[in-house]
């Protein structure tokens, strides 16, 4: 009876993540962990003595304890490349916060020379929707509340 329930629920792990891939709610570089563990988890559930060769083989005496230390080391893999993924977009964001100051900066170093009001300081400096899309002389064709 525990085999079948290791089965059908590796079978459900295998499921949600192809779902999850259907519906790209996970990227394939992550999917393909959760596959090789899906899989790994079926096949145990399929054959439960090859724990029992794999453990005597490597000279582990409890299967359990193999499959324990196994589950850590996948987990720590997890962290270890989350983490380095965290680091690259925090230098990713870094650079953009800054390419982004110098550039606001640039525009309104720009505006400060051209005659008129100043820029709005909350207003993205890529937001025309301060400036008129008709050009001066021709009549709007948009309706006044007046």
């Amino acid at each position: 009876m525990g085999n079948i329930a290791a089965f059908l629920l590796s079978l459900a792990i295998v499921a949600l993540v192809v779902e999850m891939l259907r519906r790209k709610k996970l990227r394939e570089k992550y999917a393909v962990l959760w596959l090789v563990v899906g899989v790994a988890t079926l096949v145990l559930a399929a054959f439960p003595r090859l724990l029992n060769v794999v453990a005597e083989f490597v000279g582990v005496q409890l299967p359990s304890n193999l499959l324990f230390t196994m589950s850590i080391l996948m987990l720590l893999g997890v962290c270890l490349h989350l983490s380095w993924e965290i680091s690259v977009v925090e230098d990713e964001t870094r650079t953009l916060a800054e390419e982004v100051a110098i550039l606001r900066s640039q525009v309104e170093a720009l505006s400060a020379l051209e005659p008129g009001p100043p820029p709005h300081r909350d207003a993205s400096p890529l937001d025309d929707s301060r400036t008129s899309p008709v050009p001066a002389g021709e009549p709007s064709t948009e309706s006044s509340d007046s």
